[in-house]
């Protein structure tokens, strides 16, 4: 018999079924997370408008991430859940790029261009350079990395750093719901992307509690799902009483 193909059968007949379940679920963890964004970037590729999607939500999945990679060096997690916060950095890194390009090129007449070296913050995350979204993320991760060296073995401090984490996360809806709500429609949003945020949110509150994850992840993750529950009921309002202005663009991207 060969070596190898023995070792390997061995291995494998050490795996219980706990033990496969375990490994579906943490690449379900590491990869579910930038899955619901997939159709909401296919739609903008497609449609050259980003109009129906808000960029804070990217704005808001970039700050929880990198406090959740930050919280991690003062007390440690499973990995599943950091290289799922690392691939959502880069993700909505590609949503924001995604958005400034199709923003510019939609423009009939060019107008002024802003960015994060203008210090105006009534342009706050509407720059039109993707560069300046860059920096500012990088400042970010600068300036909590360094802030973490000093401060890490400060229990409090750590502790504060993984709530707001898990906090700002949850609240990852909010920026799309606000947007929903001013235009009193929810044409141009992915409503698929907001029923896979459901089911994504509801597994991952799950799985916190099942993998007894800190408090302030499954505490979270509940609060997330009921900002998600709010927008799905907003397209059905929407949809049941339609505006003027949302009545041209009811239809709703898959």
């Amino acid at each position: 018999m060969d070596v190898k193909a023995y070792i390997s059968e061995m291995d494998l007949s050490k795996l219980t079924l706990s033990d496969i379940v375990t490994a579906i679920a943490s690449g379900a963890m590491i990869f579910g997370g930038v899955v619901p964004y997939i159709p909401q970037y296919r739609t903008i590729r497609r449609t050259l408008n980003c109009e129906g999607f808000s960029p804070f939500v990217c704005f808001v999945l970039l700050i929880a991430n990198i406090l959740r990679v930050t919280f991690w060096f003062g007390k440690r997690f499973e990995y599943p859940l950091l290289a799922q916060s690392i691939l959502m950095i880069g993700a909505m890194l590609a949503m924001v790029e995604l958005c400034v390009r199709v923003r510019n090129k939609s423009e009939i007449v060019q107008s002024k261009q802003h960015s994060l070296r203008d210090m105006d913050w009534s342009y706050f995350w509407k720059w039109t350079d993707f560069l300046s979204y860059v920096e500012f993320i990088l400042f970010v991760a600068v300036v909590l990395g360094f802030s973490t060296y000093l401060f890490i073995d400060f229990s409090a401090y750590v502790e504060t750093i993984g709530f707001l984490s898990v906090f700002i996360e949850a609240m990852l809806g909010t920026p799309q719901l606000y947007q929903n709500y001013t235009k009193r429609s929810t044409a141009g949003m992915s409503v698929t992307m907001v029923v896979m945020w459901l089911c994504g949110d509801a597994f991952k509150t799950g799985y916190f509690i099942m993998r007894s994850a800190p408090m302030q992840f499954w505490l979270c993750g509940t609060l997330q799902i009921g900002v998600d529950i709010a927008i799905l009921s907003q397209v059905f309002y929407y949809t049941m009483h339609p505006t003027r202005s949302g009545a041209a663009t009811s239809r709703h991207p898959h």
